[in-house]
């Protein structure tokens, strides 16, 4: 049984007679498309034509553009860089040949006479190591898929919460820009989101109190450094119809890899509806 189906090979030579003898070879004993140059400006030509060439065969000793010119060019352009070469020669067999070699880019050399056998596990082996990355790319492509689809599962859900929560929700910069609101904060301040993206806090907040004016950004943030959360804090906001909202606000520092804030989280609760049962309860104790 022929393996290997599906790869490809571009087997350089100038000798046609040493092409013909490459290709009945890897033919005979795998399911291999052979692509064929004649020279280095073939090859190149080919190469850049044909990125998915799973391994090249090159020749060194060849007129105009050699071998070493060839598997240097190659690896200069972004197509044809990431491909194996091996070298075939039958002169060069000293370690100084060698280090070139592999200097110019090759991962391996044969020496002619080919050896059959030789040849054959030589590519081979490579062969079974691109299989085998393909593999575990294919995994990793399915892991990241997965991991993908749950954090977008897990995105619309935490949005879909988000979406549908009854209380106010504002994300601040550190300087008190608003960068998200919720729907809820919308239609309790009256103003689309895109209106609310960009304002200022102090445009839509105002604390009770005058001892408390601008202590948003100021000591309110300083305890909001010191503590990471303020709760169930008595304040109001004022709507785009100037309407004042009594709010039960809770503010929430989310902190970066550095300690400093990068968002601060603010919950808003409307009491309008709940402060009228208290006066409406404490009118009647009264008048009781």
């Amino acid at each position: 049984m022929k393996r290997y189906s599906g790869f490809k090979l571009l087997a350089v030579d100038d000798n046609e007679h040493n092409l013909f003898t490459l290709r009945a070879l890897v033919q005979e004993h795998m399911d291999v498309e052979i692509l064929e140059a004649r020279g280095g400006a073939d090859a190149l030509e080919i190469a850049q034509a044909n990125p998915d060439i799973d391994l090249i065969i090159l020749d060194l000793q060849m007129p105009e553009v050699d071998g070493f010119e060839t598997a240097q060019m190659l690896k200069l352009r972004k197509k044809t860089r990431d491909i194996p070469i091996i070298f075939l020669t039958a002169a060069f067999k000293t370690g100084e040949f060698q280090r070139k070699g592999y200097a110019v880019g090759a991962v391996d050399y044969l020496l002619k006479p080919i050896d059959d056998n030789q040849f054959l596990n030589k590519i081979s082996t490579y062969f079974r190591l691109i299989e085998k990355e393909r593999e575990l790319n294919q995994v990793l492509e399915q892991k990241v898929a997965q991991r993908t689809a749950e954090l977008d599962q897990a995105k619309q859900y935490l949005e879909s919460i988000l979406k549908n929560m009854g209380e106010a929700l504002l994300v601040l910069s550190p300087d008190g820009a608003i960068r998200e609101v919720n729907p809820a904060a919308c239609k309790m301040l009256g103003y689309a989101e895109q209106e609310l993206i960009g304002m200022s806090i102090g445009d839509v907040f105002e604390e009770e109190g005058e001892e408390q004016a601008d202590a948003f950004m100021g000591t309110w943030l300083e305890a909001l450094i010191r503590t990471g959360a303020l709760r169930d804090i008595d304040a109001a906001f004022i709507s785009k119809t100037g309407e004042r909202i009594p709010i039960l606000f809770s503010r929430t520092a989310v902190l970066n890899a550095d300690g400093a804030i990068s968002d601060i989280i603010c919950i808003a609760k409307n009491m309008r509806g709940y402060r009228k049962i208290v006066e409406a309860t404490d009118a009647s104790s009264a008048a009781g």
